[in-house]
């Protein structure tokens, strides 16, 4: 498969409410069109995604579908029905399972800066789950993996899609086999011998990504057998 490259800055800005995002990924499935890409497997959707200072979504719902947060810059604060008052900080992420019985959330920046957020979208294999939630801090130099596994563990949500974040600095190496997609933020590398900065969406086989710069976040959607 020969690497495919998107580019967040040749898209549109859009958003809702404090919210101000680009749109890389939403699939047919979900109602996309050619500005942005189809996913992988069950992955729907990806925003790379701003709240103003002191903006929110207000609240809103989700039912049956995964919803996954990475705190690139800054943090936010949940208000609703999953983890009420909980913070999302700096390299932090958390995987939402909203399931038959489905959650609201109010998302909100309660500081006076900008901050920086990603948003995955998984469509759940099994329909009718319970609501569900799960909170991690990303590891540094190695990918951590914050969606997908088995049903017999419950360190992740279970899924065959995957959904990985390294946080990495100069010289440091990701490989992985197999069918991908990856998306770089702060900072820049190389992979498959292509150079990439913050703001590419990468499609291929095989991924071989060197961290060209410090403090990149890399992260890395996959297939996996259960």
């Amino acid at each position: 498969m020969n690497l495919q490259i998107l580019h967040r800055n040749d898209l549109p800005l859009g958003g809702f409410a404090g919210l101000k995002e680009h749109r890389l990924v939403v699939d047919e499935k979900v109602g996309g069109n050619n500005e942005s890409w189809n996913g992988l497997g069950n992955f729907v959707y990806l925003a790379d995604a701003h709240f103003v200072p002191k903006g929110e979504t207000r609240l809103h719902s989700h039912k049956e579908i995964d919803v996954i947060s990475i705190m690139v810059e800054g943090r936010v604060v949940h208000e609703g029905s999953l983890e009420h008052g909980k913070f999302l900080d700096t390299n932090q992420a958390q995987a939402q399972r909203a399931g038959g019985e489905g959650f609201e959330h109010n998302e909100i920046n309660p500081d006076n800066e900008q901050n920086r957020m990603l948003q995955l979208w998984v469509l759940p294999e099994t329909e009718g789950e319970p609501a569900a939630y799960k909170f991690y801090s990303l590891d540094h130099g190695k990918l951590t993996l914050v969606y997908g596994g088995t049903k017999s563990q419950d360190a992740t949500l279970d899924s065959h899609t995957h959904i990985e974040v390294g946080i990495l600095d100069q010289g440091q190496k990701i490989s992985k086999a197999g069918v991908f997609m990856a998306y770089i933020t702060r900072g820049a590398g190389e992979l498959n011998g292509e150079k990439l900065m913050d703001g590419d969406l990468v499609r291929g086989q095989n991924l071989d990504f060197t961290a060209t710069t410090d403090n990149v976040l890399l992260v890395v959607v996959s297939n996996e057998e259960l």
